[in-house]
């Protein structure tokens, strides 16, 4: 049997020694965005979804393993284990193979079956199915009559007999195996409905998919109708096709013995296989859509914390609102708060002409150059007051919209009065959205992935493993970009490799008390910071000014031996780091040989390279290369748009079905999949990422539903596109 090693190799399609080293670095204690950026001589440079797609694979694994050993101990202890049986379940591939095998010694309640079992009329069972005897069942069934067991005439016989045949056929491994594959090749997943009180369903009222077929995102609109009660759904099949399977794997004679056999194999279909199967199909179908719809939220999540930052602005933050008012908040180019205030220009109060005032003076006061607007209720009526007031004031500014999901949760948590106790919780909203426009990654891991509202059903997620998934993609994001030791939040350091939220807290209250680091050694004076935290996050943790300038670069302090013979081999010191002076840098490596440099330098070549590229662009923000934040100086609203009007946007969402995109009207338009290219699109996210500036046409507005068709068919992209 091949070791889990072996599998995961054939799998990934890596050499086995690789393979090998990602498991023990894992089962060192290792991160995976460590192991990612330091460890590829190690790992053939894996990244970190390969990395982590890997690591839930061996934990599949060797749960599948465990699961193996608990089945065969307990069929041990039934003394009912074979050679062949062990062979067969050490040789089972998935969870439900184990399961399959398993069921015929699984322990279960008392049924029909095992009641009839007690009545010893188990070899009457055994002998029917057998189909060698001439004699009819019901003769066969005299034998076994015992007043004492309950068993008083012949047709109670046959019947428990049946029933025993029935249970057994339904716990055939083989069977239920045949009978899988013919569901996923013809069974329809059906939906039915009639209620008037929902609409949302209404396409599913008579819904009739193939089972193979059905799109992950239906199968969670299926689920999310019926927990609501609109909808009834069911697994159909064809009745005759599953017939014929059993009697296929069950009945071997034209006899009477082989006509009752046929006889219990139908009962085991519609009162045993049948309803156990259409759950099991059910949940299997929930489980792939959701592993689906988790990877879309993931892959939507990542592109949504990787936005390019807008450095070097001072931002005004406007918390759109009607009673409570428009909550304002200027803040630095370092998210430092600068002055708050509430303006009233929105109904009932209608204060425009003083919001304008108010709003120029705080521009001129502080040098805003953007306004960052929440998209939530009364936005429009803010933007069209913001679009007037620049046109008027001719000031150099401009605005943009920012999504303000999950601020309001942000403002209300322990989190935020911690940050911000002398305001209220409206005012935090407007810095945290203020905030999100100048540096999206700090200011949006404050806040749980489900509320930022990117995806699709995530509320139907299995909770733990999205939380899982969601925290990945925020580490990996983290960790990728590299913070600031000595400014980072501690939200934000809880998430870089080896920290977490009490060594975040004891960093910051260090900085506090000492003044600030000066070299990425004293992490190691941090309570609770060992050698192995130290380790796994000095490289991500990045120190402007330090004593060594390598601590200002994603090099890790294990390797600064090797980053200083570099510099020494093109005649350089550690002062030249970032400069003019190690343009030459890659030609000398190129003519060298990289491999011959490695050597030189006792180190790996996938290093090196990562060395040099830190050496020319010390702490460089992969973010940098994402097109920048679409940003607007006059407003558009819903009644302008016309067919055929072409606009550019926003990605904000990728679903299964298309992508919905930000062309500043208030609502987001959809490019429905079958609109996203000129050639077939297996799936929107293979084209469009949250955060793409694309150009659209639009097709279609329908006002009264607040819906926009838009598409990218004949259309000229920009060229990242």
């Amino acid at each position: 049997m091949q070791s889990i090693a072996e599998i995961l190799a054939r799998e990934l399609e890596k050499p086995l020694a690789h393979v090998q080293n990602v498991i023990d670095l894992l089962d060192e204690g290792n991160t995976i965005p460590f192991i990612a950026r330091y460890r590829k001589e190690m790992t053939d440079s894996l990244d970190d979804a390969a990395l982590r797609d890997l690591s839930d694979r061996l934990e599949y694994l060797r749960g599948l393993q465990k699961r193996r050993e608990e089945v065969i101990r307990s069929i041990t202890e039934q003394e009912k284990l074979t050679p062949e049986l062990e062979a067969a379940i050490l040789a089972a591939k998935t969870l439900a193979e184990v399961e399959d095998l398993y069921r015929p010694y699984k322990p279960k309640r008392r049924t029909r079956g095992s009641i009839a079992r007690e009545k010893g009329l188990e070899p009457l069972a055994a002998a029917i199915r057998a189909q060698n005897s001439p004699c009819e069942p019901l003769s066969m069934a005299e034998g076994y009559l015992g007043a004492e067991k309950g068993v008083t005439t012949a047709e109670d016989a046959l019947a428990g007999a049946m029933d025993i045949i029935a249970e057994d056929i339904s716990d055939d491994g083989e069977i239920r195996k045949a009978l899988r594959l013919l569901i996923r090749r013809s069974a329809v997943v059906t939906a039915t409905g009639d209620s008037e009180e929902n609409t949302t369903y209404k396409m599913y009222y008579d819904f009739k998919e193939p089972v193979g077929r059905i799109a992950p995102h239906r199968v969670l609109a299926l689920n999310r109708g019926e927990k609501e009660g609109f909808l009834k759904t069911a697994i159909v099949l064809e009745e005759e096709k599953a017939l014929e399977v059993i009697r296929s794997k069950t009945v071997t004679a034209g006899n009477a013995c082989g006509r009752t056999v046929a006889e219990a194999g139908a009962d085991s279909w519609k009162r045993l296989i049948a309803p156990s199967m259409e759950n099991e199909t059910f949940r299997e179908l929930f489980e792939t859509a959701s592993e689906q719809a988790i990877r879309v939220f993931a892959e939507n999540l990542h592109h949504l914390l990787m936005q390019p930052p807008l450095t070097g602005h001072v931002v005004l933050g406007w918390d759109p609102g009607y009673r409570n008012g428009c909550k304002l908040a200027v803040v630095d180019a370092t998210g430092r708060v600068l002055d708050t205030a509430v303006v009233y220009p929105t109904q009932p109060f209608n204060k425009i002409a003083e919001t304008k005032r108010r709003v120029t003076d705080l521009l001129k006061k502080h040098h805003v150059t953007v306004i960052s607007i929440g998209n939530g209720t009364a936005s429009r009526e803010s933007e069209k007051i913001v679009a007037e007031l620049i046109a008027e004031s001719g000031l150099p500014v401009q605005y943009a919209i920012v999504s303000e999901a999950g601020a309001s949760v942000y403002s209300a948590s322990k989190l935020a009065s911690e940050e911000f106790p002398e305001y209220d919780v409206n005012l935090r909203s407007a810095v945290s959205i203020a905030r999100r426009l100048q540096d999206p990654l700090a200011e949006l891991v404050k806040i749980d992935p489900k509320a930022i509202g990117i995806g699709q059903y995530q509320h139907d997620m299995p909770p733990a493993r999205l939380d899982a998934a969601l925290a990945g993609v925020v580490e990996s994001c983290v960790n990728s970009v590299g913070v600031d030791l000595n400014t980072a939040s501690p939200s934000l350091l809880g998430h870089i490799a080896g920290i977490n939220a009490a060594i975040a807290k004891n960093i910051v209250a260090y900085r506090e008390e000492n003044g600030g680091f000066t070299a990425r050694p004293q992490l190691l004076k941090v309570p609770k910071l060992g050698k192995k935290a130290y380790e796994q996050c000095a490289g991500f943790l990045r120190i402007s000014g330090g004593k060594n300038p390598l601590d200002a670069t994603a090099v890790h302090p294990e390797s600064y031996p090797i980053a200083e013979g570099l510099l020494t081999l093109c005649g350089c010191t550690l002062a030249d780091i970032g400069t003019e002076k190690l343009r030459g840098l890659p030609a000398m490596a190129e003519k060298t040989g990289y491999k011959v440099l490695a050597q030189q330098l006792s180190a790996g070549e996938p290093t090196v390279r990562d060395i040099i590229a830190e050496l020319q662009k010390p702490g460089r923000d992969p973010r940098e290369s994402l097109p920048p934040t679409v940003l607007r100086s006059d407003v558009l609203e819903m009644k302008d748009l016309k067919p055929e009007m072409e606009l550019t946007g926003t990605v904000r969402n990728v679903v299964d079905f298309g992508a919905f995109v930000d062309i500043g009207v208030h609502e987001d338009g959809l490019v429905h999949i079958s609109q996203i290219g000129e050639k077939y699109v297996k799936h929107p996210g293979d084209v469009l990422k949250v955060g793409d500036i694309v150009r659209v046409k639009v097709l279609e507005v329908d006002q009264k539903r607040g819906r926009i068709s838009l598409t990218m068919r004949g259309v000229k992209q920009p060229a990242r596109l």
